[in-house]
């Protein structure tokens, strides 16, 4: 009779191999695992014949079998690690729905940006270019996306702000593309009146406000080592971010360590730069997700000319919604340019308007040509351009230029 007990190991990373397919490097927890074996990946219900088993010293080195407590690697064949995936477990025995080992959750994704080719031609390079990009690092995901102002583009997810910084390098160095990346944004999750919850990551995406009953949002805890001079300013900063301040302790004489709990929405925007630039580039910043947590957040919608502006409208928070809205507005007046009828900038919530702007219209003399006669003359023509305008307004279009969406994007005073 067989006795062979059941194998586990877990999956802690894996790598897309131009000629082996996806390598998943694994911890064998019980049992053993060796080559040409039947395996199964629990989460996502994956089965594979291993084509090599092996160990690391430091190379990678081939070998019959990996027993329990060893470290090595698996050459799936697989031609994505997404199939893969960190944290995962890799079973093999005779169980129709074995159970996956405890104690890991995969990560997802905390910061989402939308990622643009500066010449709408290269998109097709860009979407490549993501997918490929894809096979080496599971935690990236991207999902399409398209701008009215940028063109068709991708919506990724990124863990943070390095890892951002890192695909957007490895997408213009590697792939020799001329990007822009949006401001970055983060993932709510919404309560609904009927008792649902689901998350969003864009303010597209933001249902019936009638319909929801809560809305949370991600909180970051947040530890800053500083000169202790620069203290005051910190605080400031702290609180303009809508963040609690949690406790303080010093390190020496001159450095303290302050912690605090900061929205990740307002985070990832500019919170470093600021940072930097009220502590003259002494203070240093690390930060980890804490918790999802409820508050007051709306949807702000941008109208230009009567008609949304989809790609601008953003989910902020209400204190915060009046000033966001006034700033927005004056800066869209400055780069929007003029056009032969009035151009009315709004910053909207619901039904109500909470900041407004007008670009006014180019002003022609159509009277210069006269030189005399009776008053009517000049009142016709007069009339005659007003109606003209009139209609304008109503068939006019207002085209949102590219610098102008960038401008909003980075949120800027």
């Amino acid at each position: 009779m067989n006795t062979t007990p059941d194998s586990y190991a877990l999956i802690f990373d894996s790598v897309y191999d131009q000629y082996k397919g996806v390598l998943a490097y694994i911890r064998v927890v019980s049992g053993s695992f060796q080559k040409k074996q039947k395996m199964k990946f629990i989460g996502t219900n994956t089965e594979i014949s291993a084509l090599e088993v092996g160990y690391f010293s430091p190379k990678q080195t081939p070998c019959d079998s990996l027993q329990e407590g060893e470290v090595g690697y698996i050459v799936t064949g697989l031609k994505s690690t997404r199939e893969a995936n960190v944290g995962d477990t890799v079973y093999v025995g005779k169980k129709e729905n074995p159970e996956a080992l405890p104690g890991y959750n995969p990560p997802k994704p905390m910061i989402f940006s939308g990622v643009f080719c500066t010449d709408t031609a290269e998109y097709p390079n860009l979407r490549d270019a993501v997918e490929k990009l894809s096979l080496s690092d599971s935690s990236f995901s991207f999902e399409p996306e398209n701008s009215g102002a940028l063109g068709h583009g991708f919506r990724c997810g990124f863990l943070g702000l390095l890892h951002l910084e890192i695909i957007q390098e490895r997408l213009e160095r590697e792939f020799n593309l001329d990007l822009i990346v949006t401001a970055p944004s983060v993932r709510y999750t919404l309560e609904m009146e009927n008792g649902t919850t689901f998350d969003i990551s864009s303010a597209s995406e933001y249902p019936d406000p009638s319909q929801i009953k809560t809305i949370y949002e991600p909180i970051a805890k947040v530890e800053l080592i500083l000169p202790k001079e620069y203290m005051g300013a910190v605080m400031d900063l702290i609180s303009k971010s809508r963040g609690v301040f949690k406790n303080v302790s010093y390190l020496d004489e001159n450095r303290a360590l302050v912690t605090s709990e900061v929205p990740m929405a307002n985070l990832v925007v500019d919170f470093y730069d600021r940072l930097k630039s009220g502590t003259q580039g002494y203070a240093s910043m690390n930060y980890e997700f804490l918790e999802m947590r409820a508050d007051s957040l709306i949807k702000m919608d941008i109208l230009i000319a009567g008609e949304e502006a989809t790609p601008l409208s953003q989910i902020i928070h209400v204190d915060e919604a009046q000033n966001a809205g006034s700033i927005i507005t004056k800066k869209l007046k400055e780069i929007i340019p003029r056009a032969n009828f009035p151009i009315a900038i709004q910053a909207a919530i619901g039904a109500r308007f909470i900041a407004r702007q007008t670009i006014s219209a180019y002003r022609k003399d159509v009277t210069a040509g006269l030189y005399g006669g009776d008053i009517s003359r000049k009142n016709k023509l007069l009339k005659k351009q007003k109606a003209g305008k009139k209609r304008m307004k109503a068939m006019g279009k207002v085209n949102l230029p590219q610098e102008a969406f960038l401008s909003i994007l980075k949120r800027e005073e």
